[in-house]
C-alpha cells in the first residue's frame, strides 16, 4: 500500500524480546501471542477519521537487531512520533535504547521538541523478583530525555491503548486523538497534566473507525 501524505507514522523501537510486536498487535488486533518471533520490520495500518477527513495511523514495528542501521535511520526520518520500549525485567534493554535516542536526536534536530515520544516499560506484569528497572528509574530516564513515560503489559492489556492515546495527544502539529469506549474525558485530563494542550471543542478529533 503506498504511503499517503496524510498518514500519521508512529515508529516503535526497542531491543529484541521486549514486546514491541506484542504491544502493537494488542493495540491493533487485540491479540497476544506467548511465543517470540523476531521481527525484521512490520507495518500495521489503522484507519482513523478526523471529522470529514480520512487518514491512516501507520505503526512501524522495527527490528530489535542492530544489523539494519540504514533501515533504522529511514524509519526515524519518516516518523512523526516514536515509542521506545524496554522490558522492566531487563536493564540492558533500557541501555540499548540510548543509542537509538541519540540517533533520533541527531536526525530530527530542532524538530525534536515538537515530536511526541513515549518511553514504555513493558512487561510490568512480571513478578517483582525478576524486575530489574523500577518505575521510578524509568520515569527518571524519561525526564532526562524530556519524553513521557508509562509502564505497560501487552500480556494483560495494561495501559496499551493509553500508550498510543497519550502519544497522539502529544502531537502539536495535527489534531489527532483516539476516542476509545467513551473514556476520552479521563485521557483528556492526562493530556493537560503531561503539558500538552487540552482538547478544545474547536479542534478536530480523530477516532478509530
Amino acid at each position: 500500500m503506498p504511503e499517503q501524505s496524510n498518514d500519521y507514522r508512529v515508529v516503535v523501537f526497542g531491543a529484541g524480546g521486549v514486546g514491541k510486536s506484542s504491544l502493537v498487535l494488542r493495540f491493533v488486533k487485540g491479540t497476544f501471542r506467548e511465543s517470540y518471533i523476531p521481527t525484521i520490520e512490520d507495518t500495521y495500518r489503522q484507519v482513523i477519521s478526523s471529522n470529514k477527513t480520512i487518514c491512516t495511523l501507520q505503526i512501524t514495528d522495527t527490528t530489535g537487531s542492530h544489523q539494519f542501521p540504514a533501515m533504522q535511520r529511514l524509519s526515524i526520518s519518516k516518523g512523526h512520533a516514536f515509542i521506545l520500549v524496554y522490558s522492566v525485567s531487563s536493564r540492558q534493554s533500557l541501555e540499548e535504547l540510548k543509542p537509538i535516542w541519540q540517533t533520533i536526536k541527531e536526525i530530527k534536530g530542532t524538530e525534536l521538541p515538537n515530536i511526541p515520544v513515549m518511553l514504555a516499560g513493558n512487561k510490568c506484569d512480571e513478578s517483582p523478583e525478576i524486575r530489574e528497572v523500577s518505575a521510578a528509574e524509568g520515569q527518571a530516564q524519561a525526564q532526562t530525555w524530556g519524553v513521557s513515560f508509562m509502564e505497560t503489559s501487552a500480556k494483560t492489556n495494561h495501559n496499551v491503548t493509553q500508550l498510543f492515546q497519550e502519544l497522539l495527544n502529544m502531537e502539536k502539529n495535527r489534531n489527532v486523538s483516539l476516542q476509545v469506549d467513551g473514556k476520552g474525558k479521563k485521557k483528556k485530563d492526562k493530556i493537560v497534566k503531561e503539558g500538552g494542550e487540552p482538547s478544545a471543542s474547536g479542534r478536530e478529533k480523530c477516532c478509530v473507525m
